[in-house]
């Protein structure tokens, strides 16, 4: 039996739609994987922030504490607090500032307090600090 040249060129024509139809389902495919992946980086990027602001969060509030509390602030202090991503490490420090006036005026009763918080991120470990002055007239 004997094709003709209509029918060869049907199959022709199946042929190459079939491989339209594949090509299509692989740019699809590869469309869906970079769209799961920027998908994912958005969650990490999102749980990052929310780690990075809870430890903002633990430096303001000690903060605050240290400035409210009456007396010269502790010369070193250490406290581990629980953030919601892991264990963070509070370290306070503190010493007299030794400011000076512009004539030779020593500023007395002024602390600069140092405070760090210290965690780990992946087993990397991550770190925050912050430095303020504290006056108690003495």
């Amino acid at each position: 039996m004997r094709r003709d040249n209509g029918s060869k060129i049907r199959d022709f024509c199946r042929a190459f739609a079939l491989y339209e139809v594949v090509l299509g389902v692989a740019i699809f495919a590869v469309g869906v994987l970079a769209l799961g992946r920027a998908v994912e980086n958005c969650l990490s990027a999102s749980t990052l922030n929310a780690e990075e602001e809870a430890v903002r969060e633990i430096l303001a509030n000690r903060m605050a504490e240290v400035q409210a509390a009456p007396g010269f602030p502790d010369t070193a202090k250490e406290f581990k607090i629980d953030s919601g991503f892991g264990v963070v490490t509070l370290i306070q420090k503190s010493a007299p500032a030794d400011l000076v006036e512009p004539n030779n005026t020593r500023l007395n009763g002024i602390n600069l307090v140092t405070l760090t918080a210290q965690w780990e991120r992946r087993r990397a470990p991550q770190s925050k600090q912050i430095n303020f002055y504290v006056y108690r007239p003495g």
